[in-house]
């Protein structure tokens, strides 16, 4: 568990059974009130959260994201299939757990898969790829 005050950029939580990235977390003073104003991001959507938390007595269940370096070889229809760099496991999914990097996969492309005890929610592309125009 996690306390509000303790809430860094980058740490995922899960607030009202949703996992939640924060994004930007500010401690503010207003009118003899502390608070923590948080922006996170809801890594199952990709839907934006900001909330104001109160009270240093909040706490959150801290989430650990395995992310693992997987291959994209080919698809079947509405099946994606991935293939561990390291164990040579494949592990076919579908469109609702890609995600948005769908549109950005390419066969043979290395991508990071994202999952929250086993369940995979997020495929994420590389930052830069390099290609090549043919027409």
């Amino acid at each position: 568990m996690v306390n509000v005050n303790d809430l860094k950029n980058g740490t995922v939580i899960e607030y009202d059974g949703k996992l939640c990235q924060i994004i930007e977390f500010m401690h503010v003073l207003q009118n003899k009130v502390a608070y923590v104003r948080v922006k996170m991001k809801d890594l199952r959507t990709g839907a934006r959260i900001e909330t104001a938390l109160k009270g240093s007595d909040q706490k959150f269940k801290l989430c650990l994201i395995d992310r693992r370096n997987m291959q994209y070889i080919f698809n079947s229809g509405d099946t994606y299939t991935f293939m561990d760099n390291e164990t040579y496991e494949q592990m076919p999914l579908n469109k609702d757990q890609i995600g948005d990097g769908l549109k950005f996969l390419k066969e043979n492309m290395n991508v990071k898969m994202l999952s929250f005890k086993g369940n995979v929610f997020s495929v994420e592309p590389p930052m830069f790829v390099e290609l090549e125009v043919t027409y």
